[in-house]
């Protein structure tokens, strides 16, 4: 399913196209497509919310599927393997970020399904390094949302510094947030949900939230920490109208709509507010040890790969409960 003019989704702007089988480079491994989940940054990138880098692209970095192929310099070891492939698809190696473990800020990284053909399709040619093996035990399904939504959920929830016994704030309950919650409770955190939809309430709660509620309802204590998913601007001040001293709010989004102006005094306390920006190698290696160990469940609905423009929709309306996942 192809992009070649970013519209919106309404028009269908997605085409089934054949674009022949991608031939891997050194290093390189391909990947035979079993699932792609669906991702809010793949609606952002069709919709023209980001800037692209090229056009046409094929969307999708929630990769599921076996390795069929491999370049030179890459074992034989690793065919048959089955993986997952995220968004962060290259990095430069050589700047600083890179040389600190902190790839996920490399100023020349590349992005799968936004500067690299995506999982929207049957075939896909990754790096090796970012084709990551599964652990046993969960299914292609499920894996899917770790790729994105669960491995930035993570991210956030590391660096929203939420410490075992403190409440965790999580506004907005989709496709990451329902993973976040089940590493957060595994690591001894107490959870509150905020989200103005009562089956995301209910869904939370099943999963271990003891407090939910829409973004505007007074929880009973005031959190330590907070992950905003939802991109909306204005969820900010009222995050921090709930965040004690000290607390760290974390956006979690790619993208999110203007930030209102807010008095000082929701800032002041030494609270602190930081955007996550995609996740590192080690980011994705701990969530599926950690995926194999709680075992993590993911909620995902399947869908034939040509009704993507229809399931995106379905996203952009908020009738997709958990996640949603693209079968070739």
């Amino acid at each position: 399913m192809q992009l070649s003019k970013p519209a919106p989704i309404e028009s269908e702007p997605l085409k089934l196209v054949d674009l022949g089988m991608p031939e891997h480079g050194e290093g390189q491994v391909r990947v035979r497509v079993s699932v792609c989940g669906v991702c809010h940054t793949d609606l952002h990138t069709v919709e023209g919310d980001l800037a692209l880098p090229r056009l046409p692209i094929v969307p999708g970095h929630e990769i599921i599927g076996r390795i069929d192929k491999v370049g030179e310099g890459v074992s034989r070891e690793r065919l048959g393997e089955r993986v997952g492939v995220p968004w962060l698809y290259s990095t430069c190696g050589e700047c600083s970020f890179c040389r600190e473990g902190r790839e996920n800020l490399c100023p020349n990284a590349r992005f799968t399904g936004y500067h690299e053909n995506g999982g929207y399709a049957e075939y896909v040619v990754v790096p090796e390094d970012s084709a990551y093996l599964l652990p046993e035990g969960i299914k292609d399904a499920e894996a899917a949302p770790l790729m994105c939504g669960g491995v930035i959920g993570y991210r956030a929830l590391v660096l929203s510094q939420a410490k075992p016994g403190q409440i965790l704030g999580l506004y907005g309950f989709g496709n990451s947030a329902h993973v976040t919650i089940q590493v957060a409770r595994y690591l001894g955190k107490r959870v509150f949900v905020f989200s103005r939809t009562p089956a995301n309430r209910e869904l939370a709660e099943s999963l271990g939230a003891e407090w939910t509620g829409t973004a505007e309802e007074k929880p009973t204590e005031l959190i330590h920490a907070g992950i905003i998913f939802a991109p909306s601007g204005p969820l900010v001040p009222i995050a921090l109208k709930h965040l004690r001293p000290r607390g760290t709010l974390a956006l979690a989004g790619i993208t999110m709509t203007d930030i209102p102006s807010f008095p000082y005094e929701l800032i002041y306390w030494e609270r602190t507010l930081r955007s996550v920006a995609n996740s590192t190698h080690e980011d994705v290696r701990q969530l599926l040890e950690y995926a194999g160990k709680i075992p993590i469940k993911t909620e995902v609905t399947e869908f034939p790969l040509e009704d993507a423009n229809k399931v995106l929709r379905a996203m952009k309306e908020s009738k997709i409960q958990g996640g949603a996942i693209l079968k070739p």
